[in-house]
């Protein structure tokens, strides 16, 4: 009878199933795998502004007199250490800076301080993204459907001449770094033909379209190098596709080439080339600092550069952070869609 009663009475816990959070997980698979990317990305961005935060504030030699130079006195310098809150602990300085920039307020801009102005940082980064975002934008819609053009005509023909010609074309103006694209630009469409201006300078408060051809030299040499690479990479994933023994079988079967093209060959292409374009935009973030410089165009590269140039410790942290932050979200958003998008890869997070 004790027995009886014992096995009868015996916990809820020793019988109770999954837990919450496994129950949840099997449930809602691609919610949860989102939510651990999103924390995930979060944690990476918040390591990066910690480094990038050391980087630029612990390094050796006091900020003050170095953007203060030849005209810093005990006086100048202990004004400037005063309003850069430099007699607090580092630690204390990081968590102030990380607190404003989470509640939108960017601080004022360094080398504005030592000039006696509060000059907002939003009001130099602003419209400099903007103006980035112009040619990226421009630049990606021009890109997607280009690389998909040439990634199919070479990919579709493996071996054949058109291949031939778009990889060793494609490997070519890879090789080459982005300044000097944009240098041979400039010699050509300026020098040669006289048809577009060798700097893409814009007055203050002017609309990047209000003069659409200082666009076209940085916009054509961000698609060169984006396509050579793009192309390449697409091209191997379609002739792997097409090698496949589902595509051999349909052309048996007599499916036209644009059935198998738009039936079996893109739709498997496409999680790669998202991650693809989330390459690109990943290149982007660094190739438009250095186009930017090259052809003196007011984005987000040539603030940074100027930044960098006067010692603008504020613009130069919270430009950098802003970067890291954009890099790591586009990780996680082309993960997200890849999987959407192929339903092989949904089964491996349930």
């Amino acid at each position: 009878m004790s027995l009886v009663s014992v096995s009868s009475e015996s916990p809820a816990s020793e019988v109770e199933g999954p837990s919450t959070r496994a129950r949840v997980r099997h449930r809602f698979p691609l919610g949860f795998y989102v939510l651990r990317r999103a924390v995930a990305g979060a944690v990476t961005v918040l390591i990066a502004s910690v480094v990038i935060f050391a980087a630029i504030t612990l390094l050796p030699g006091n900020v003050a007199q170095i953007i203060l130079g030849r005209n810093a006195t005990p006086q100048t310098v202990a004004a400037i250490e005063h309003q850069l809150n430099q007699g607090l602990p580092a630690w204390e300085r990081y968590l102030r800076f990380m607190g404003h920039l989470f509640s939108g307020h960017l601080g004022y801009s360094t080398a504005g301080l030592v000039a006696g102005e509060r000059t907002s940082v939003g009001s130099i980064i602003g419209p400099a993204f903007g103006h980035s975002a112009v040619l990226a934008g421009i630049t990606l819609l021009l890109f997607i459907p280009m690389v998909i053009v040439l990634g199919l005509a070479a990919g579709l023909r493996a071996g054949s001449a058109r291949d031939t010609t778009i990889s060793v074309t494609s490997l070519a103006i890879s090789s080459l770094p982005e300044f000097l694209v944009g240098t041979l630009l400039i010699v050509l469409f300026f020098d040669r033909l006289g048809l577009l201006p060798p700097v893409s300078s814009l007055a203050p408060g002017a609309s990047p379209f209000s003069n659409i051809k200082i666009l076209v030299l940085p916009i054509l040499t961000l698609l060169l190098v984006s396509l050579a690479f793009g192309s390449r990479v697409l091209r191997a994933c379609v002739a792997e596709i097409v090698s496949q023994d589902y595509v051999v079988l349909a052309r048996i079967h007599g499916y036209s080439k644009r059935r198998i093209v738009f039936r079996y060959v893109l739709p498997n292409a496409l999680p790669p080339t998202i991650q693809l374009i989330a390459q690109q935009l990943q290149y982007l973030i660094g190739g438009l600092v250095v186009v930017e410089s090259v052809f003196d165009y007011p984005g987000i590269g040539t603030a940074l550069v100027n930044a960098i140039s006067v010692h603008d410790v504020q613009v130069v942290m919270v430009v950098s952070i802003l970067l890291a932050a954009f890099y790591v979200m586009i990780n996680v958003v082309a993960d997200v869609v890849a999987i959407l998008l192929d339903p092989r890869v949904r089964t491996t997070i349930s």
